[in-house]
């Protein structure tokens, strides 16, 4: 119960209570170890008639003033989404889904895989709006195993999906570190300068060249856009799903930028045409026809397959950064093995 918090914890948990206090003239300074209550039976008569302060309902307001902020930002809200379940509709041509449902819970990768064209974006949509039976396929949502509060679906404050597409393009004039805090101060965070820290660092951890909080965010390559909404999304979106179109293209180290997104209890819908990634996923759904064709689940025999196709990523990176250095490819790499044939003129 906040009555029972100290001013201070008051703070440290819900920083943007200063702005109550502001607004009220409260000065609490000297006071952080008293409860509100406390705090306020020490001010004395002169002071709240000078202030016209109701003294009997500022507890109340305050109490008041947390929760409407907290429902305004979907802080709550957003950890409260536990699991998200598709349930199925029918493809293009009215042929009914063959799954009975599927369930999806925090910390899961579920990859969607399928020609272009066959519907991956309407299931996307279909996500986005939890859906009850009212789009072109049919489907129904549900969060938590029940209908959907309408919050999730008319609400600009509770965003279920944050979605990350493929083209990521800055046309305001902020720096890095400016349009980090700036989402920081619209979520009311408190500790903005750790918060700036972490997803600076998180995204240069998955950048392919590093980027100072100093860097405009218009002079940012395409990778390290990607890279910083990334770190951004899973640090300070409230949205319980992230939706990622096609990662394989965003020019960083998408292994990681999954992990990270997995350590902040998100649910990953990934859109891919990558084996690897399909393979990192725990189920894949597959789209044909506007429709849910099957939903397999990874087996660990396609999970010891990783393995392979880890090592050949590893060859296909490392000679990209050989490229990128203006090294030679035919030059043997004693780290990773990477050796051409002696009579492949290609690579010398």
């Amino acid at each position: 119960m906040i009555d029972r918090l100290t001013i201070a914890q008051v703070l440290e948990s819900y920083p943007f209570a200063r702005d109550f206090l502001d607004q009220n003239r409260l000065n609490v300074s000297g006071s952080e170890h008293l409860t509100f209550a406390e705090f306020l039976k020490r001010i004395d008569a002169d002071e709240i008639e000078d202030q016209a302060l109701r003294i009997e309902t500022l507890q109340d307001d305050l109490n008041r003033y947390i929760e409407q902020i907290l429902d305004f930002l979907g802080v709550e809200e957003s950890g409260a989404v536990r699991s998200l379940t598709i349930l199925p509709g029918h493809d293009k041509d009215k042929t009914p889904e063959t799954f009975e449902r599927l369930d999806i819970y925090r910390s899961q990768i579920v990859s969607i895989v399928g020609p272009t064209g066959s519907g991956k974006s309407r299931l996307l949509a279909d996500i986005e709006w939890a859906a009850q039976r009212d789009t072109p396929t049919g489907r129904a949502i549900l969060i938590n195993g029940e209908n959907p509060d309408p919050k999730w679906r008319y609400s600009s404050n509770n965003k279920l999906v944050a979605q990350l597409s493929q083209n990521m393009n800055f046309v305001m004039d902020l720096s890095v570190g400016e349009f980090i805090e700036m989402h920081a101060e619209s979520r009311m965070i408190g500790n903005r300068a750790e918060i700036k820290a972490k997803i600076l660092a998180e995204a240069n951890r998955l950048a392919g060249e590093s980027f100072l909080a100093s860097a405009p965010v218009t002079s940012l390559s395409g990778g390290q856009s990607r890279a910083l909404m990334i770190a951004d999304t899973a640090i300070l979106s409230a949205s319980p799903i992230v939706l990622i179109d096609e990662i394989e293209n965003a020019g960083i180290d998408r292994r990681k930028a999954l992990d990270l997104l997995v350590s902040q209890d998100k649910i990953v819908l990934m859109a891919t045409h990558d084996p690897l990634l399909a393979l990192l996923a725990d189920r894949r759904i597959v789209i044909q026809n506007g429709g849910i064709r099957k939903v397999v689940e990874t087996r660990a025999e396609e999970k010891a397959l990783l393995l392979e196709f880890n090592q050949i990523d590893a060859v296909m990176q490392e000679a990209r950064r050989k490229l990128r250095a203006g090294e030679r490819l035919g030059e043997v790499d004693g780290k990773i093995g990477l050796r051409f044939p002696a009579d492949d003129r290609r690579f010398a």
